[in-house]
């Protein structure tokens, strides 16, 4: 048996601004630990058996991200599916099966699940997914329903039906949008609904031919986007002209809701999908005041509060279900009533096209990262971290020189035709219109701070001539 856990790890996660932002989301945070919900998924999936390397699937922007947290965790071999742009889980599970098939044969079960869940509870979670491949072997697309805990109107919910004889799944009697109060509160009453969590664990073969039944349109579009896919290194870019023009639509739209092989496997595990800060809500409480604390914080006559902090001191006095959430550049004040409507704060950041809608003071690249420390009209000075035995693109700028400090490891630089060292105190300067690279030959992170003057200092100031990493030769975003 083969199993191929596919990690969906395209979203965006507004409802966790300022901590998720749009270059940086959710499943990329460590909020739960040492490990991000990304890598926390991955290992849960990895340790389930016949488990073989993971498919992940996201956007361009995210890859490098998406491959540096896998290899951090040391899950090596697994290949990232890259969309052109977000199409819903259909087109995605479909690709998916159509890859799994090709590689590993036609009966591959696929376990698709969302890169930023939790689900703290791995022996629960295992017994599940057992019973789920079960089902699955037999011919059927399993889904799993979560236990509800609470009468939860941002969920929708599946009603189980009978038993299927010979497995531990239930067919659907219904799936049941996401219901008023009363009538969540009377499916908790009642029993035997459960939330629609969004994962999904059946036969490659089994579920692409029910894709062709009811999404014919789909599925060819689909073959071709993988048939025409440019491969790079562990990267696979699937056709954007094929691939966008498939229809924009879930799982539970274009197949669960319409074929008699759909079956529900339990699942009490703990899950949660961490859609807004709420979720601390379900974190241990730090004071007998029922409040949470994260982070540089203190509170004093305070109740039911929930704070977050990254940076800086955030102190509460005397307030009462505030949610307080500190980053760098951004700090969010909310009740804990309203932290569903973040996303209408960072509806209107987008509108007045402000960077905090996209990117962390700290940007993080495939060679690191860089943050900036000071900004005016005519110069910038940024703090560069660049990883062991990475590299720069060799670029130039058309409107601002550079100078480069080292204050840790060493540097290669490249300046025209010139090549040379730099170690810690020494510095040099890159002139305006020059092709420059930058590069850590060392074995310890090379951080250095570079000072830009010049009248621009857009990102977007970036001409590429060589880069290791497959990006364009004018793009947006810094080196």
């Amino acid at each position: 048996m083969t199993l191929l856990p596919c990690l969906l790890a395209g979203g965006s996660g507004t409802r966790l601004w300022p901590l998720s932002r749009e270059q940086y989301p959710k499943q990329f945070l460590r909020l739960t630990g040492e490990q991000s919900l990304l890598q926390n998924t991955a290992l849960r999936a990895q340790a389930l058996p016949g488990a073989v390397a993971p498919l992940a699937i996201c956007g361009e922007q995210h890859r490098f991200i998406v491959a540096e947290q896998l290899r951090e965790v040391a899950i090596g071999g697994g290949t990232i599916l890259l969309e052109p742009e977000g199409r819903n889980t259909a087109p995605a599970a479909a690709c998916a099966a159509h890859w799994a098939q090709e590689k590993y044969g036609p009966e591959t079960l696929l376990f698709l699940m969302a890169a930023d869940h939790v689900i703290p509870d791995q022996a629960a979670f295992a017994k599940a997914v057992e019973a789920a491949i079960g089902a699955a072997q037999q011919g059927r697309i399993v889904t799993f329903g979560i236990q509800p805990t609470a009468p939860e109107t941002g969920f929708g919910y599946i009603k189980a039906g009978a038993a299927l004889a010979g497995t531990e799944a239930f067919s659907i009697a219904s799936f049941v949008e996401k219901p008023p109060r009363e009538k969540a509160e009377a499916f908790l009453k009642e029993g035997g609904y459960y939330w629609n969590g969004g994962m999904f664990l059946f036969r490659a073969d089994v579920f692409l031919a029910e894709l062709r039944r009811f999404e014919a349109a789909m599925d060819a579009d689909c073959v071709e986007a993988l048939s025409l896919a440019k491969r790079d290194i562990d990267f696979v870019r699937l056709d954007a002209a094929a691939f966008k023009r498939t229809r924009n639509e879930s799982i539970d739209y274009a197949v669960m809701e319409k074929t008699d092989k759909a079956a529900l496997v339990p699942l009490n595990a703990g899950w949660d999908d961490v859609g807004s800060w709420s979720f601390l809500e379900k974190q241990p409480k730090t004071d007998a005041r029922g409040n949470v604390a994260r982070g540089d914080v203190l509170i004093e006559d305070s109740d039911n509060s929930l704070v977050y902090s990254t940076k800086r001191l955030v102190a509460l006095v005397g307030v009462q279900d505030q949610v307080v959430i500190e980053t760098e550049d951004a700090v969010l004040v909310t009740t804990r009533a309203r932290a569903q409507d973040v996303k209408k704060i960072v509806a209107r950041l987008k509108s007045q096209g402000r960077a905090e809608a996209y990117a962390h003071a700290r940007v993080y690249r495939p060679w690191g990262w860089y943050e900036t420390i000071s900004l005016s009209d005519r110069f910038q000075v940024k703090r560069i971290m660049v990883k062991p035995n990475e590299k720069l693109s060799l670029q130039m700028h058309h409107h601002r020189a550079e100078h480069w400090v080292v204050v840790k490891g060493t540097a290669r630089v490249t300046c025209n035709d010139k090549e040379f060292l730099l170690t810690e105190d020494q510095s040099t300067y890159i002139p305006l219109g020059h092709k420059h690279r930058l590069e850590n030959p060392g074995k310890v992170p090379l951080e250095l701070i570079e000072v830009q003057s010049g009248a621009y200092l857009g990102e977007d100031d970036i001409v590429r001539f060589e880069d290791i990493y497959g990006r364009t030769p004018a793009v947006s975003g810094s080196t």
